[in-house]
């Protein structure tokens, strides 16, 4: 019965595991900006908090988009389980760092999924990863601008609320 069941699906068993890992690897994402949009909401850091809120809800759209293309080929996705989620950070530099360094693995999954699905002859689905792949240029070109404010502005004094306030100008226009 199994083996009539998988003719349902278009997608490997292993493609389909490495999507529904990337699934639980979104998921994770939007968790910890969520919780980072609370710590900066603590702060007093609003624009941050709602930067944080906002990256919560595009990582959580990443994972439903991800969990129906697995649905729609006739796999199964797998809702994840999310644990560890810090609910405190060292500083404020430290959670855009940490955003930077999520952003880049996340960008690295991907890649290594388009790299299995070369190698398993599943063009549509590497066809489908494009679209995360270019989705990931933007996620680390803004993390690592607003990174640059905290050297060219400074934390001292009024400078975390000076990058809170010109964070929202950071913008990625594709060119």
């Amino acid at each position: 019965m199994k083996d009539l069941l998988k003719l349902k699906s278009s997608l490997t068993e292993e493609i389909e595991n490495i999507l529904n890992v990337q699934v639980k690897v979104e998921a994770h994402a939007s968790a910890l900006y969520l919780a980072m949009s609370s710590w900066c909401d603590d702060q007093g850091l609003d624009n941050s908090a709602t930067f944080f809120a906002k990256q919560a809800d595009e990582e959580r759209e990443h994972m439903l988009k991800l969990f129906n293309y697995i649905n729609n080929r006739g796999g199964r996705a797998i809702s994840p389980e999310i644990t560890n989620i810090p609910v405190d950070f060292e500083s404020f530099r430290g959670v855009f760092e940490q955003t930077l360094e999520q952003e880049m693995h996340v960008t690295e999954q991907f890649n290594n999924i388009a790299d299995r699905c070369m190698k398993a002859k599943d063009y549509v689905t590497f066809n489908f990863v494009q679209w995360f792949l270019e989705e990931q240029v933007e996620e680390e070109y803004v993390a690592r601008r607003i990174l640059e404010l905290f050297d060219v502005i400074g934390e001292e004094g009024t400078g975390r609320w000076e990058i809170d306030k010109h964070l929202v100008k950071v913008t990625f226009d594709g060119e």
